[in-house]
């Protein structure tokens, strides 16, 4: 993995405000192993920015539960062969060219485990786009298509101890016992992990927060 920059929260939104300013609508994607920070980051940079912008992540795009079941894959929730790749290239085509009424974007629902269709409007007079997920920089088909689209990508990288904190926790806010919970952020998340830290290379910033959250 390229070298890190180790910068502030602060300092990344007032570069996302920059990107803002370039219009007419630019993407900025933010991209990293699980437990990162990429949706706390993204969260922010959006909230600073205002009505300018919009978080669209990429989780939104998850597999309905009932089609992991059936393929097979539910025990692997989160893999790169759990998500709809083709529906999110679109969806990021379609935000890119600015059309004249809002585009609407599915969101990925927590409590329920499911994603959520048209959960997200992005109206035309949003400037920014921020998305982020695990797979943004991935060279493979169709993923790949991913990063011609975007103005502009970061990869967030993180101790992976605290990743596993993290994760740990988030997965234990969601239902499952401490040893399961701990048993997914070392397996599946960390399997996730090994094919995402090497797409770095293809960002334009590899980062690290010099406030990173810790839990």
């Amino acid at each position: 993995m390229p070298p890190a920059r180790v910068l502030s929260a602060d300092e990344l939104v007032a570069r996302a405000l920059v990107l803002a300013e370039a219009g007419p609508r630019q993407l900025l994607g933010i991209a990293g192993a699980p437990g990162a920070g990429k949706s706390t980051l993204a969260e922010r940079i959006v909230a600073e920015i205002g009505s300018a912008a919009c978080l669209v992540p990429m989780d939104g795009f998850h597999l309905a539960q009932s089609q992991l079941v059936r393929l097979g894959r539910a025990d692997r929730k989160g893999a790169v062969d759990t998500f709809d790749a083709n529906g999110y290239v679109s969806l990021l085509r379609r935000l890119r060219r600015l059309e004249p009424t809002s585009v609407y974007a599915p969101e990925f629902r927590r409590e329920l485990e499911e994603p959520v269709a048209g959960a997200i409007e992005v109206p035309p007079s949003v400037r920014l786009v921020v998305t982020e997920g695990n797979y943004l920089l991935s060279s493979d088909f169709p993923w790949q298509e991913i990063r011609s689209l975007l103005h502009e990508a970061w990869f967030l990288d993180l101790d992976a101890e605290v990743r596993h904190r993290r994760l740990t926790a988030r997965h234990e806010a969601f239902g499952r016992s401490p040893e399961q919970a701990r048993a997914w952020a070392l397996g599946s998340d960390e399997s996730n992990a090994a094919l995402i830290t090497p797409t770095a290379d293809r960002a334009d910033l590899v980062v690290r927060l010099s406030d990173p959250p810790t839990v």
